[in-house]
């Protein structure tokens, strides 16, 4: 299991350069709206696409309800990436979505 983060934790931090919100639900749920400047990439190509990722950066990953960006983190720190799971998903979010 990947170290957690507040969804409150995750409004104030979000402004940070070096932080970025990594959305992993599927194209139909972002449709619904995201966390704005969140990066957008499901679950099923995480691994395939880490590559894309800047490793100066810290991840938040965001699923519905925190199950899948968990296993998104667990993957990005394995391949040496910096990743936190915001805990309880957009479920628990409150803050703007786009």
């Amino acid at each position: 299991m990947a170290k957690t983060i507040q969804p409150e934790q995750v409004e104030s931090k979000r402004k940070e350069n070096h932080i970025q919100v990594l959305d992993v639900r599927t194209n139909e749920e972002v449709a619904e709206g995201k966390i704005p400047e969140a990066l957008h990439i499901p679950l099923d190509e995480i691994e395939e696409r880490v590559g894309e990722l800047d490793p100066n950066k810290e991840y938040i990953t965001v699923c519905r309800s925190g199950r899948r960006s968990d296993m998104a983190a667990d993957i990005m720190n394995d391949r040496g990436l910096n990743a936190l799971n915001m805990e309880g998903g957009m479920k628990a979010w409150t803050g703007e979505v786009r």
